[in-house]
C-alpha cells in the first residue's frame, strides 16, 4: 500500500479499536515510510517549543507516542524521565526499541485517564489531537494529569481548531481558569513533500 493511501486508509477507521489495529499494523513501516516518501517536521517543532519552557528533569508524558520520535528528540535534548502513552500496542513496541522512555502504557485519548491528578510536569502531544484521533475533550484529562505550573505542548491543524471544537475547548478551559496560552506558534507545514497543502501549529499552555 503507498504511504499516502495508507494515511487515509488510517484516517478513515470507523472507531478507535479500528483506528489502533490499523496503527498496529503500520508500526513497523511507520518510519520507514515517512522517512521514504515524507519530512515529519511537527515532532522536532514541538520539541523546540517544549524545551523553552520544560526544564530537563521534568517528568514528561509523550501523549499517543507513537513509534517514540518526540521521545527521542527529546531525549537528545537531556529529558530522561519520559513516560510513552499510545493505544495502539505496535506502536509503543517500536517506541521501546528507542531506549528512551522509562514506561509505556497504553491508553486512548478522549477517554479517563489512568494518572493520578497533576502526575506529570509536562505533557507533550504531536500529530495527535485530530479528526477520528482524539477529540478536544482530551485536553480537560490532559489538563488534570499536569500539576499547577506544569505545560501542555501540542500540535494542532489550523483547520481542525477551528472547526472540530478546539477553539471552543482552549478558550472554555483558559476562562475557567484551568490553563493559560504561553505560546501559540506560526504555522508550517508538517509534511512539506507528503501534504504540502496541510498545516500544524504548536500550542503551549501552562496550568494554573
Amino acid at each position: 500500500m503507498e504511504e499516502q493511501n495508507r494515511v487515509q486508509w488510517v484516517y478513515s477507521s470507523r472507531n478507535n479499536a479500528e483506528l489502533a489495529e490499523r496503527y498496529d499494523q503500520w508500526a513497523k513501516d511507520y518510519e520507514s515510510d515517512l522517512a521514504q516518501d515524507f519530512v515529519w517536521l511537527a515532532p522536532q517543532k514541538a520539541a523546540e517549543a517544549f524545551a523553552r519552557y520544560v526544564a530537563e528533569d521534568a517528568q514528561v508524558l509523550d501523549a499517543g507516542a507513537g513509534t517514540g520520535l518526540v521521545g527521542q528528540i527529546l531525549a537528545t535534548m537531556g529529558y530522561t524521565k519520559l513516560v510513552a502513552m499510545d493505544f495502539s500496542a505496535g506502536m509503543l513496541d517500536e517506541a521501546r526499541k528507542k531506549n528512551v522512555y522509562q514506561e509505556f502504557r497504553q491508553m486512548t485519548m478522549g477517554e479517563t485517564l489512568g494518572f493520578a491528578n497533576g502526575a506529570f510536569d509536562a505533557v507533550v502531544s504531536v500529530g495527535v489531537l485530530t479528526v477520528r484521533h482524539a477529540p478536544a475533550s482530551s485536553l480537560d484529562e490532559l489538563v488534570r494529569i499536569t500539576r499547577a505550573g506544569g505545560h501542555i505542548v501540542f500540535s494542532l491543524r489550523p483547520d481542525v481548531y477551528l472547526d472540530s471544537g478546539f477553539k471552543e475547548k482552549q478558550e472554555a478551559l483558559a476562562t475557567a481558569g484551568k490553563w493559560r496560552l504561553v505560546e501559540e506558534g506560526e504555522k508550517f507545514q508538517p509534511l512539506p513533500k507528503g501534504e504540502p497543502e496541510v498545516l500544524h501549529q504548536v500550542w503551549v499552555y501552562q496550568v494554573n
